[in-house]
């Protein structure tokens, strides 16, 4: 008999326990689940107030076993892309790297995320989920495994900036922001090329990212600097009260 956690997983979300002062939790749906694995895994539900439910590539079955059999609805489809790096001829001058970057007003500034699964639950709303990107780029200011690439204008002004981390041999984009007077200047594909390059200066073979799939925006961002789409995973949310 296969265990449960071969085709899924349930972890304590401790960020979002705090920061919403609900008992949270993530569940992966890795697989279909049968009807057994998925009774055994609710189960495990009852544990927490707040559970997100990520039904990996969108599995028809797993979705209608959460739709009939619970209150969840569906908060975000995750769009998932990755570009496997080759290497470019050189930086763009204009974006600078920073490893560890000090806490910044003028990043902290652009910061304006119009798509968030934070703010699209009203229960997480009433919590402060508009507040949720700007808290993860104030914590990660000042931190070693958190790197930044910043784009400044001809006034030495940032006007756009780009969070990444890296994991497993790739580079993993968390946020990127570009300042509303400059949306048409090109500066996200610099800020994309920039981060590109010093990853593969790294040794490091691809490039992560993933967006909501109303975020059109990003999406043709992402289609545009090279990116293939490689995942569509629907997040559901699911509230005990």
């Amino acid at each position: 008999m296969k265990n449960i956690e071969d085709v899924a997983t349930i972890n304590e979300l401790k960020w979002d326990t705090d920061f919403f002062g609900v008992a949270s939790a993530k569940s992966t749906l890795h697989k279909p689940l049968t009807l057994n694995e998925w009774l055994e895994l609710k189960t495990r539900f009852k544990d927490y107030q707040f559970i997100s439910i990520m039904n990996m590539n969108s599995e028809p079955i797993n979705a209608q076993l959460i739709g009939k059999d619970t209150s969840a609805f569906l908060a975000d489809i995750n769009i998932q892309f990755e570009k496997k790096l080759l290497g470019l001829d050189e930086k763009p001058k204009d974006v600078t790297i920073h490893q560890a970057l000090e806490k910044n007003d003028q990043v902290i500034g652009i910061a304006d995320f119009q798509f968030s699964k934070f703010t699209e639950d009203p229960e997480l709303v009433k919590r402060g989920g508009d507040q949720v990107y700007q808290q993860w780029l104030i914590n990660s200011f000042g931190k070693t495994d958190k790197f930044f690439a910043l784009s400044k204008d001809e006034m030495g002004n940032i006007n756009g900036f780009l969070l990444f981390s890296y994991a497993d041999n790739a580079c993993v984009i968390e946020l990127i922001a570009v300042s509303q007077k400059e949306t048409k200047g090109g500066v996200g594909t610099s800020l994309f090329k920039a981060v590109e390059y010093g990853a593969h200066q790294q040794g490091v073979k691809e490039i992560k990212v993933g967006t909501q799939i109303r975020n059109l925006g990003a999406i043709n961002f992402y289609h545009k600097v090279g990116c293939k789409q490689v995942g569509c995973h629907q997040v559901y949310h699911l509230w005990n009260y």
